[in-house]
């Protein structure tokens, strides 16, 4: 059923007029289909570029929240769900414009001064830094504006705001390609070079679980801030479950941060994921609350097995996207370790 955009926001019994900001890329594409799954109006608001094609019978209203809202002028919604907004202006141009009790924006966990083991959602937040340009997102600015992006919504909705603040987010139709690495990487066999050591946690979610537990929450109208990422898992351990998966021959060679970092390896780019152990606390997120609230994180091995079956479905042949090791430079330093190791 097609939404309207004039509902009085009125609930026809746990069905609500949604609208998804965004709602065709990776995290939206899985709210997205969470959402209609539940039976929900669903209306999606973006620029028509993305996968425009994806969800046919569903209404998209076309417009750019960084110039041009008019689409949204005048329209009133059970809830919205934001999931692109990275400048606190991007959050105001539509909250001006439209009407609706509940707003949930997808945050990060990036939002945080600094990263510990054990942190929750109460840990001191990010600053901008001194003399930095507000309109654009870099590396350092990232934080910060989704802080202001957060306050925003809170300020402007102090009982209906719903903050989700993922971990790294992963599995199937993920653009940046960037946990798909280590399953890809390991299918193609041979000796391969790991991060660090087999015991550092990671910590993930996969989207089809952040979209459940984001689309529940919005129906409830849930207010508050969650982590919500899934269970830390040591690397090895994921690893080994994605050699499984693929049925690979990969020998794991592990290289520690020191060698790393001396032969220029650049965490988070050439090793997605990976950081030295002086900054796992990333990795080891407090979920407690989330979990409370009825997040499921499934298996990490079932994530891998879904991103592998998408992998072979729609991407096999092509490249990785993002920064990754290319397999001249691991040879390399798989040489250099080994020499280094006296092997």
């Amino acid at each position: 059923m097609e939404a309207s955009v004039a509902s009085s926001g009125a609930l026809k019994g746990n069905r609500i007029n949604l609208l998804i900001l965004g709602g065709t890329q990776f995290v939206g594409r899985h709210i997205t289909e969470a959402a209609l799954a539940h039976g929900h109006d669903v209306t999606l608001f973006n620029r028509g570029r993305t996968h425009a094609d994806l969800f046919p019978s569903v209404r998209t209203l076309i417009g750019d929240r960084k110039s041009d809202v008019s689409a949204l002028n005048g329209t009133s919604w059970d809830a919205v769900i934001d999931v692109n907004a990275y400048l606190p202006g991007e959050v105001a141009r539509v909250l001006d414009v439209l009407t609706t009790a509940h707003y949930t924006f997808i945050s990060t966990i990036s939002v945080y001064a600094d990263h510990h083991a054990g942190d929750d959602e109460q840990a001191p937040l990010a600053s901008m830094p001194d003399g930095a340009d507000e309109t654009q997102v870099t590396g350092e600015t990232y934080g910060p504006l989704k802080v202001a992006c957060e306050q925003l919504v809170q300020t402007r909705l102090p009982d209906g705001a719903l903050i989700i603040r993922p971990g790294l987010v992963v599995g199937p139709h993920d653009h940046t390609d960037r946990w798909t690495y280590w399953v890809v990487r390991t299918a193609q066999g041979g000796d391969m070079l790991a991060p660090g050591s087999p015991d550092r946690p990671m910590q993930v979610i996969d989207a089809r679980d952040l979209a459940a537990f984001t689309v529940t929450m919005t129906e409830k109208r849930a207010s508050g801030i969650y982590h919500v990422t899934g269970f830390s898992t040591p690397l090895g351990e994921i690893l080994d479950a994605a050699r499984r998966i693929t049925k690979a021959d990969t020998r794991f060679v592990w290289g520690d941060d020191a060698f790393l970092l001396e032969h220029d390896i650049r965490p988070w780019q050439d090793f997605p994921i990976w950081l030295p152990d002086a900054d796992s606390g990333v990795h080891q997120k407090n979920i407690q609350k989330a979990l409370q609230a009825g997040l499921a994180p499934r298996p990490i091995g079932d994530t891998l097995a879904g991103i592998w079956d998408w992998w072979q479905k729609e991407r096999s042949g092509s490249d990785l996207q993002g920064g990754s090791l290319s397999r001249e430079r691991e040879a390399q330093l798989l040489a250099d370790l080994a020499r280094s190791q006296g092997l």
